[in-house]
């Protein structure tokens, strides 16, 4: 079991319910002819009035307080100029430090009305989402998250990302351990009791090599296949995982 205190638990669920509801107030403004850096900068004069830290800015020196990855960019995607039109996919990644403590989720939405085989990969990849979780139990390994992610995504004919991954999370945005989208039952560490970690798939509509763009932070499909992303904050419990990033 990992030590953690009441106070602990709830800075997280304040962090992260937080999170989530940026995320709300960002779906609803991300409509066709908005920019990405209007969206940044919603988010910004939000995570400002809270008082709190805009952390992909000051942890890694991210050009932005949020990620906005579009249609085939699968994560890290720098907010700007570009403006939404209607059928893109657009996945948000929102993290801020509120009272000392981490929130962190992202979710994808369609602008408008999507193409069928689009909105399919968003719904596939949230259910991949849900079953990572689902394995998130005392006594399972982090090899049965990435197993049970995988299973889904593979059974419908979606491929996984394997470079960038799931974390610890607590009074700092990236702790041990590692939570990969990909692995194999009964491996890796055990997951223990009072552990809070993220799970966040992203899943490719055709192959999952990605390459880094110019700006040396969005990355992108090699191939042109469209992405989607989810992610959850989540405690382990003796029940399971609570998702401490939902409103």
């Amino acid at each position: 079991m990992v030590a953690i205190t009441d106070a602990e638990k709830d800075g997280l669920r304040r962090a992260n319910q937080t999170t989530a509801k940026l995320l709300q107030n960002l779906a609803a403004l991300a409509r066709p002819g908005v920019t990405t850096g209007d969206l940044n900068d919603y988010a910004m004069g939000y995570i400002a009035q809270l008082g709190a830290i805009p952390v992909f800015a000051t942890e890694e020196g991210f050009p932005g307080c949020i990620n906005t990855s579009v249609n085939d960019v699968a994560v890290h995607g720098v907010p700007g100029k570009q403006k939404l039109k209607l059928g893109d996919v657009l996945s948000i990644d929102a993290g801020m430090l509120l009272d000392g403590y981490a929130g962190d989720s992202t979710i994808t939405i369609a602008v408008g009305r999507v193409a069928l085989k689009h909105q399919y990969l968003i719904e596939t990849t949230r259910e991949a989402m849900m079953a990572g979780i689902q394995a998130a139990r005392p006594g399972n390994h982090i090899g049965d998250i990435g197993y049970a992610i995988q299973r889904v995504a593979w059974a419908h004919g979606f491929d996984v990302i394997r470079e960038y991954i799931g974390h610890g999370l607590g009074h700092v945005m990236h702790e041990k351990p590692d939570v990969p989208s990909v692995g194999h039952p009964g491996t890796g560490p055990v997951i223990p009791e009072g552990l809070v970690i993220t799970i966040e798939p992203t899943l490719v509509e055709k192959s999952a090599r990605v390459k880094v763009d110019a700006d040396g932070w969005s990355v992108r499909t090699r191939d042109g296949g469209w992405a989607a992303q989810f992610e959850h904050t989540v405690m382990v419990t003796r029940q399971g995982a609570e998702i401490l990033s939902t409103l």
